[in-house]
């Protein structure tokens, strides 16, 4: 398929980690400081942001809220939400959030839900072409 090729997992984490950091430094905040405020450890962040590292949702949402930015920002940035697709719904965004469930499941639920709009939007814009028959 030629085209627009996506970026490997490696690059994408490496642009993570490079926004993470760039969003720090611009708020003036220390890799140690944002670790605490973001409860999570120093060396981890420092991953984070090395592109060693690919964090979790509820971990993207921590350091959105330490950091004072959209974590909806972060998740795009993650590879989680397409802003190609989609502005993140509240449904999206509550599934991130909920600590209750893995990671696998969190991207299940919002292929499922992703795929119900999607069919959804395609069913009000196609004619009705059905005739009643009695």
């Amino acid at each position: 398929m030629a085209g627009i090729k996506a970026p490997k997992l490696g690059e994408q984490l490496g642009t993570l980690g490079e926004y993470i950091a760039n969003q720090r430094k611009a708020a003036g905040v220390t890799i140690r400081q944002l670790a605490e405020q973001a409860g999570v450890s120093n060396p981890y962040l420092s991953q984070i942001e090395r592109g060693l590292r690919k964090p979790s949702a509820e971990v993207l949402q921590q350091l959105a809220k330490a950091l004072r930015i959209s974590a909806e920002t972060l998740y795009v940035q993650a590879g989680i939400l397409d802003p190609r697709d989609h502005q993140a719904t509240t449904v999206e965004m509550a599934v991130l959030a909920d600590a209750a469930i893995n990671e696998r499941q969190k991207r299940v639920l919002i292929d499922v839900y992703t795929s119900f709009v999607h069919e959804n939007a395609r069913e009000s814009t196609t004619p009705d072409t059905a005739t009643t028959e009695e």
